[in-house]
């Protein structure tokens, strides 16, 4: 098969989706990459790696698009790249179509076959998503502490506090891979740590496996406001895959915190847990609602390319093999874990919780497969 590895356009996003390792393991497997000139630079990945590794470097990307059976990218298509999205080709991705219905739209019009790193399930768990959740988690509490920095809008509070000064308080909404690290983070730190989640079973391993200074606290809409007062650093780390983020924290909760504390939504690319939440960019990341800072961005691992790169890589480069051998059909078919990534084929929604999002009618991956 062709693989095309375009460089990413969205707001300073520096991520390329292959590393040249990965480049060489494909085309060792006897298929062809094209990368486009300066994909990696970003990433700290040179054209001159790229050949050295077998691929072929493309000035022209509308060419790349052209050829490629098969596009693996970083980011959601921007609306230049969905236009050049055609029928049959093979899109692998992160899309996150749940928060955005234009995307959605766009792409079924486009008749390409869009398999989501997001909703590939391995068990109870998603492969994909793990190593930038993982990021997205550790860079919350980076993120944050920064925001709530004096010059940078915040309440002007160290999250670990000195000897005699209280540390700050970090509410964390969501126990999962996002929550566990930014809990790490933020405790590591020195702050006074507390995740909310519901699912029981999650907070027992929480509480043995974290520090001291990290509580876990059943998750209600009574037991958010009621923490809300105390709260320094507010992280949204709430997932339901391949839905939209609920709204845990709405506009009249704002009037509860403190004058320029601080949220982070990591939700963001699924919607937001923070009603407030609407998504940012590197380039001008955060905002001020009713006193309080928001920090939004929807790519934060993009902050550090190298980092993420490599992570992205070694989780996504078997199923980028498995998709290029197999073909769309037969990925679907024949491989159930492949089969959940498979969000559209062939101008046909195939993903539940998407539809449902929109008030869209879905097929099921198989049924649609076997017309192909």
């Amino acid at each position: 098969m062709i693989l095309g590895i375009p460089k990413e356009i969205k707001v300073l996003e520096a991520r390329v989706s292959l590393t040249p390792a990965g480049a060489q393991a494909l085309v060792e497997a006897g298929h062809q990459v094209l990368v486009e000139s300066m994909a990696g630079d970003g990433s700290g990945f040179p054209d001159a790696e790229y050949e050295a590794a077998g691929a072929t470097v493309m000035d022209d990307v509308d060419a790349l698009w052209a050829k490629a059976e098969m596009i693996v990218k970083v980011k959601e298509p921007q609306a230049v790249e969905i236009a050049r999205a055609r029928p049959g080709q093979t899109i692998f991705t992160y899309f996150h179509f749940a928060a955005d219905r234009e995307l959605t739209e766009g792409l079924l019009a486009s008749g390409a076959h869009c398999f989501a790193y997001e909703t590939l399930e391995v068990g109870r768990t998603l492969p994909l998503l793990t190593p930038m959740s993982e990021v997205a988690g550790r860079m919350a509490v980076q993120e944050g502490a920064k925001a709530l920095q004096a010059p940078q809008g915040g309440r002007g509070v160290l999250l670990g506090g000195l000897p005699g000064v209280a540390p700050a308080n970090v509410m964390i909404l969501g126990g999962g891979i996002v929550g566990t690290h930014a809990a790490w983070m933020a405790s590591g730190l020195g702050a006074q740590v507390t995740i909310l989640d519901l699912d029981l079973e999650r907070m027992r391993y929480l509480e043995e496996v974290m520090p001291a200074n990290v509580t876990t606290v059943f998750s209600t809409r009574q037991a958010i406001r009621e923490r809300l007062p105390h709260v320094d650093l507010l992280i949204g780390a709430v997932l339901i895959p391949g839905a939209r983020a609920p709204k845990l924290v709405l506009r009249e909760d704002l009037a509860l915190m403190a004058d320029r504390s601080v949220i982070v939504d990591v939700a963001v690319d699924q919607g937001g847990c923070i009603e407030t939440c609407k998504p940012t960019t590197h380039e001008n990341p955060t905002y001020v609602i009713d006193g309080v800072v928001h920090y939004c961005v929807a790519n934060m691992p993009g902050a550090v390319p190298r980092t993420s790169t490599f992570g992205l890589t070694n989780a996504t480069l078997p199923y980028v093999l498995k998709l290029a051998s197999l073909g769309p059909k037969a990925a679907v078919l024949g491989n159930p874990q492949l089969a959940t990534a498979a969000n559209t084929l062939a101008g046909r929604l195939t993903n539940k919780p998407v539809a449902q999002a929109f008030d869209m009618t879905w097929e099921t991956p198989e049924s649609v497969a076997a017309t192909l």
